[in-house]
């Protein structure tokens, strides 16, 4: 395989804290393997329009603190097309980009896959997502910052809650994972979560409604993952459920929206960050193409890009057993 002396770096689909650590980690740790490197700016689109910037040490300086993306991000429809790929590929060749690094979640990676199969340019993926849905890695960068800003969103809703008896319904982000949901319903104390991996919509909210206000309950919170892209599910419409069939409870629906994408990411999220911006390097270093860097039982993992995107990643059904009993 060809030395690679030249690496394209952007982020892609919706941003997530811990995004500037990672490209701060794979920038240093390129510089120290002796590559240049090249930041992307706004994701594929910019890709495609050659928009770099050659990157030194200092293009990252105090930016590992910092939430969002400074490279910008952008859904990109073009580069769907084989079309956009083209133009894609042959700008990277113009600017003499040797290999491809994309931070993003299941659609970023996924249009990675296929520009590396048809161009035969290598590419590493680095999991940045706050929904923490692909596969082969415990934590994608994002998701604790997410859940510690779900948390604390719920903690003050629980203020509100306890002093109206009413029944809250949060919706957060995860239209096809609930790891979100689950897990701060878990940490925050609330009652129940409703969840996508759960499919009975109508026992899931007879269930909460018997076990979590038979026992004279005051009040009451329940995590939501969003409405599918049907519009089905979400916070409004259980909201709408308990308002025609439990008329006797008084109910009122927060949705967190992005504000959960925001802020300063945890210390949890920057090293992790850090890293998988690391072994990224590392792995173009060793050789490997189409890969995924992961992270399982505390130890950097290589997870092909083709399982990474297309299978489900499971969630793990003891949650939902934790947070039924700690809700009595």
């Amino acid at each position: 395989m060809a030395k690679i002396n030249s690496i394209g770096i952007l982020t892609s689909g919706g941003d997530a804290p811990g995004m500037n650590a990672c490209i701060r980690a794979v920038t240093r740790t390129a510089i120290c393997n002796g590559m240049k490197v090249f930041g992307i700016y706004r994701g594929f689109e910019g890709l495609m329009s050659g928009e770099f910037k050659e990157f030194t040490t200092e293009s990252v300086s105090n930016t590992i603190q910092r939430g969002g993306t400074i490279l910008k991000t952008a859904r990109s429809d073009a580069f769907r097309t084989p079309e956009g790929r083209k133009k894609a590929y042959e700008q990277m060749k113009a600017a003499g980009i040797d290999a491809l690094i994309v931070i993003g979640g299941n659609g970023s990676l996924s249009g990675a896959q296929i520009f590396a199969s048809e161009w035969d340019v290598p590419v590493i993926g680095l999991p940045g997502t706050i929904d923490n849905d692909l596969y082969g890695t415990d934590s994608t960068i994002g998701y604790d910052t997410a859940l510690n800003t779900i948390v604390e969103c719920v903690d003050k809703i629980r203020d509100t809650a306890t002093s109206h008896e009413r029944i809250f319904f949060v919706e957060v982000m995860g239209r096809d994972a609930g790891f979100l949901a689950q897990n701060s319903a878990i940490a925050s104390g609330a009652e129940a979560a409703i969840i996508p991996e759960d499919l009975t919509d109508v026992d899931q909210l007879a269930q909460f409604i018997e076990h979590g206000i038979r026992k004279s309950k005051n009040s009451s919170i329940v995590l939501v993952s969003e409405a599918k892209k049907d519009g089905l599910g979400g916070a409004m419409y259980y909201a709408e459920r308990v308002k025609k069939e439990y008329p006797e409870f008084n109910v009122r629906v927060t949705i967190l929206g992005h504000l959960q994408r925001g802020g300063r990411p945890s210390a949890y999220d920057r090293i992790l960050a850090s890293r998988m911006g690391y072994a990224a390097i590392e792995a173009l270093n060793e050789g490997q193409r189409n890969i995924m860097i992961g992270i399982a039982n505390d130890k950097i993992v290589y997870v092909p890009l083709t399982r990474a995107i297309k299978q489900n990643k499971p969630i793990d059904k003891e949650l939902i057993n934790v947070l039924s009993d700690l809700s009595i």
